[in-house]
């Protein structure tokens, strides 16, 4: 029995009991919330339903705590229930039908901790969204990480999701872009807002390489060439450095496409029929004041050029038209100030910015050695590339170190830190698990031992059985609370209590026999337990996009 099943039969008791008593059935909530005690003595789940429920049918709490433990005794897989306090029900499985979830989690395999909880959402999933003109730096990074976690945190909760990198390939920049290219060409310095680095040197090395009359031709049309082709070089290698990193986007959208094709024209008229559009000052405005924005918006200049926000504008409104629900945006620490601005834009549209669009910013990330900042990138002139950490860490420890922690707060890798083979190192600690798993079941094949077709499950009755088994069971929830909330960094910290929950187990619990023992029947239920620790222990992995490793 998971502890959805045992939600489920705790809202069906409550539904029993109220059509018995003829009590208001609409007060029922649609879902029952359980926990897990802190003391085990206390019962494997408790719930607070009676004291919820109780002031709005007019019961007192433990009259009504009562009828619930009554109806909920006679629920198959329930050993007992229990009332404390004010009206608190602890609940105890029986050993069977407890152990039943090892069954369940290796038939499963990595299907487990999917469900349906977003199902019919369609999500475009935003992030890094990085200016073509340099490699993808150490804070696009934390964003990568993130984003592709939470790309597959959300699918896993059934929801579709569009992975979706826009590229900012129409303003100043990628002018600025090509002359510094045609500077290094020339074997002369970058230009004073230009883009340093021996990168630039590299990528105007191979367009002379492609043109060899580059050089001979006038400027503007020189400029036009190292414009264009550097931007695609330069694309190229973002997306090789995201793909080496296991992150791959579903779309990659070009500004440039919505001022060719009159996507902006189209939103700016989308806009002025809800009416939030006025002219003044020889400028168009946006009135985004009218939905919590500080000041209104201009989309237009007085001198006819277009502004950023009215391509901000038109990008929002695309996303809606492709049939997008939701339209959630990863943006950096810098970007506060486009949280409220884009939420407007939502409602200028006529959407509801409670719902239609998330705004994520998330805090800056910096790396270290022993607590001395790592070196400047010299490829890349002043900054600390994806390259570089993959480089000097590997992508397993990158990945899971940039998701665990939450991206509200300022994060601070050390790079020994993340790579040394020891517990102190959660993302060792977490693979080491799973290796150690896969070394058992390698050695039990050896000795001639599998875990058969069945078991019974009501010889998983030790202690740390038992613990390891509720362990297990909560992972389908954490992965449903990490697709709401956002918040791929709960996949992690689970993953590292169920890594200690399982060392604790089988230090306890010896699995395979000694010496000339035979496998018993319990030998065959620890190791469907063993098993089931590996599936979720690898499925865990996977929504961080991180290896689960047979050896380590």
């Amino acid at each position: 029995m998971t502890p959805a099943n045992l939600a489920e039969a705790v809202l069906a008791a409550a539904h029993a009991v109220f059509t018995r008593r003829g009590l208001d059935p609409s007060v029922l909530p649609e879902s029952v919330a359980l926990e897990r005690p802190r003391n085990p003595e206390h019962g494997d789940y408790a719930s607070t339903i009676a004291l919820q429920l109780s002031k709005r049918v007019g019961v007192p709490p433990r009259e009504l705590a009562a009828a619930l433990a009554e109806e909920l005794g006679r629920t198959p897989g329930v050993k007992s229930v229990e009332i404390a306090g004010p009206g608190f029900l602890n609940l105890r499985l029986d050993p069977a039908a407890a152990g039943q979830l090892a069954r369940q989690v290796v038939q499963a395999g990595q299907a487990y901790g999917s469900s349906d909880r977003l199902t019919g959402q369609r999500v475009n999933l935003e992030f890094v969204s990085a200016n073509p003109t340099g490699p993808i730096h150490l804070g696009h990074t934390r964003w990568a990480a993130v984003g592709d976690s939470l790309r597959r945190i959300l699918a896993a909760a059934g929801a579709e999701v569009t992975s979706e990198h826009y590229v900012n390939d129409a303003g100043a920049q990628i002018e600025r872009f090509g002359r510094s290219l045609y500077a290094a060409a020339r074997g002369e310095p970058a230009p004073e807002d230009g883009y340093p680095g021996e990168y630039v040197a590299e990528i105007a090395t191979r367009i002379v390489a492609e043109r060899a009359d580059l050089l001979d031709l006038p400027a503007d049309e020189a400029l036009t060439v190292f414009q264009d082709r550097g931007y695609q070089l330069m694309l190229d290698e973002m997306r090789a450095s995201l793909e080496r990193f296991g992150v791959h986007f579903d779309v990659w959208f070009s500004e440039r496409t919505l001022h060719g094709s009159g996507a902006v024209e189209h939103a700016l008229g989308r806009l002025r029929e809800q009416g939030h559009v006025y002219d003044a000052d020889g400028a168009i405005w946006l009135r985004t004041t009218d939905f919590g924005d500080d000041k209104d918006r201009v989309l237009i200049r007085s001198n006819g050029e277009l502004t950023y926000f009215a391509a901000d504008s038109a990008y929002y409104i695309n996303k809606r038209e492709r049939g997008f629900d939701k339209c959630v945006y990863l943006l950096g620490a810098d970007h506060h100030g486009y949280v409220n601005r884009l939420r407007a834009i939502a409602a200028c549209a006529g959407d509801d910015p409670d719902f239609n669009i998330e705004i994520l910013i998330g805090q800056l990330v910096n790396l270290v050695r022993n607590g001395v900042p790592v070196r400047l990138s010299k490829r890349a002139g002043n900054i600390i590339t994806l390259d570089d950490i993959v480089d000097a860490v590997g992508v397993d420890a990158a990945r899971y170190s940039l998701a665990r922690s939450s991206t509200d707060s300022p994060l601070t890798l050390d790079v020994d830190e993340i790579t040394k083979n020891s517990n102190d190192n959660p993302v060792h600690y977490v693979r080491y698990a799973h290796a150690r798993i896969a070394s058992l079941l390698r050695y039990a094949v050896d000795l001639g031992v599998t875990r058969g077709d069945d078991f019974d499950p009501g010889l998983l009755s030790h202690a740390k059985e038992n613990e390891l088994i509720k362990t297990l069971g909560e992972f389908p929830g954490v992965v449903a609370t990490a697709a709401e909330l956002r918040e791929p960094h709960r996949i992690a910290r689970y993953l590292e209590e169920l890594a200690g929950t399982y060392h604790r187990f089988y230090d306890a619990c010896r699995v395979l026999p000694v010496g000339d023992e035979p496998a018993t029947d319990l030998t065959r239920a620890r190791l469907w337990l063993v098993e089931a620790s590996r599936v979720v222990l690898a499925n865990g992995l996977a929504l961080l996009g991180v290896s689960a490793p047979e050896r380590m």
